[in-house]
């Protein structure tokens, strides 16, 4: 992703907590100095209401409107009003007077207080929090991780765990609404997971929600993902693709998925080197060789962009069957768009194709697992939101 303008890294909710950061994430941040959660987000940029004019252009006067109002920085407004810096712009975003302002400490003040109160193994989550917080554009937008020390995933043979938590953020220039979802960082590679839940937004318009029970909610949502997420993985890493009898590599197993050739040679790049034999992986090395090159090199910005890759690369571990499927669609749509050269070309593409059909065959013993998972899943989603 492209780097942040910058980043905080905190530990612990608030000043009454003693937290330190898990060892494998300080090695990580190295010589990260971290704050406290309640500190990190008093520290983010605010937004106020101002009015707006216009100039009239056959009278150089300027009127004022109510149909807009100004969103600004507040102390970058000040300064500006001072002279003390010329050159800083408090202006984030002029929308329409049907905007509601939702500024950080309105979404994540009711957090601290639910952290503070729910408990993992009678710990407090407050006491085992931590994350970053990623500021961009003069922090007009802003991005974060939040992640649970306790609650998270151990695979069999790894000393390092996956750890759960939740990505959140949202933007004062009318892009982005504030978003909630799943996450999870594997403490062995770095490698981050994204939307593990559905994406929870709450809107800048209209009335805004209480947000004390939304997170809430969510959080019992993400405690039901790390309940699920190994019995996933454990069923993803008994479904082995034999590259040696498709018509494809496993870089262009992502293409056909729809990564861009950077991306999928980096993937496959993972996926070959943590695999017992590069010929034969599974769909958990596959999904962690696309979830490295989405954390590691992925050149676009968070939000939309992202996301589409994500979606691609969670069908890999979450529904396989879709995945190959998918892969089948587009290396027929690649046979056709090639046309045809012949009846040996023809024939090459009916045996390719009959080689992935074979895969897809293989599975339908395993997808009812999955489907049934992840229906038991759903449904307690539901009672966790009701």
């Amino acid at each position: 992703m492209k780097d942040p303008e910058s980043r905080t890294i905190f530990a612990g909710v608030d000043g009454r907590t003693d937290t330190e950061l898990p060892e494998w994430y300080r090695e990580r941040h190295g010589d990260a100095d971290p704050v406290t959660f309640a500190e990190a987000v008093r520290d983010l940029p605010q937004a106020v209401e101002t009015t707006v004019a216009y100039q009239n252009p056959y009278t150089d006067e300027w009127v004022e409107t109510e149909r807009f109002n100004a969103l600004v920085e507040p102390s970058r407004a000040r300064e500006q009003a001072r002279d003390e810096d010329t050159e800083t712009d408090p202006l984030f975003h002029v929308p329409t007077d049907s905007y509601a302002i939702i500024n950080p400490v309105d979404v994540y003040g009711p957090l601290e207080e639910v952290l503070r109160e729910e408990t993992i193994d009678g710990t407090p989550l407050g006491e085992v929090m931590f994350g970053e917080i990623r500021r961009y554009r003069g922090g007009g937008e802003v991005h974060m991780d939040i992640m649970f020390d306790g609650l998270e995933v151990r695979l069999p043979g790894r000393s390092d765990s996956i750890t759960m938590g939740v990505t959140s953020g949202y933007d004062f220039f009318g892009e982005h609404a504030v978003y909630v979802e799943g996450f999870a960082q594997d403490g062995y590679c770095s490698n981050t997971m994204r939307s593990l839940t559905d994406k929870e937004v709450i809107k800048h318009v209209g009335d805004v929600r209480n947000f004390r029970t939304w997170w809430e909610e969510l959080l019992a949502q993400v405690e039901l993902v790390a309940d699920d997420l190994f019995e996933f993985i454990r069923d993803a890493q008994d479904i082995d693709l034999d590259f040696s009898e498709l018509p494809f590599t496993v870089t262009e197993f992502y293409t056909l998925l729809g990564f861009p050739d950077y991306l999928a040679e980096r993937a496959a790049d993972d996926a070959e080197a943590n695999a017992a034999s590069p010929f034969e992986i599974d769909m958990w090395t596959l999904h962690s060789g696309a979830t490295y090159a989405l954390t590691h090199f992925f050149q676009g910005k968070e939000g939309a962009s992202l996301d589409q890759y994500v979606r691609i690369a969670n069908d890999i571990l979450f529904n396989p069957e879709g995945t190959i499927e998918r892969v089948e669609q587009a290396y027929e749509q690649q046979l056709e768009a090639d046309g045809d050269d012949g009846s040996q070309a023809s024939l090459a593409g009916e045996r390719a194709l009959a080689s992935i059909e074979r895969v897809s065959d293989d599975l339908q013993e395993k997808v009812e697992q999955f489907e049934d998972r992840e229906d038991a899943l759903r449904e307690r989603f539901q009672e966790a939101m009701a």
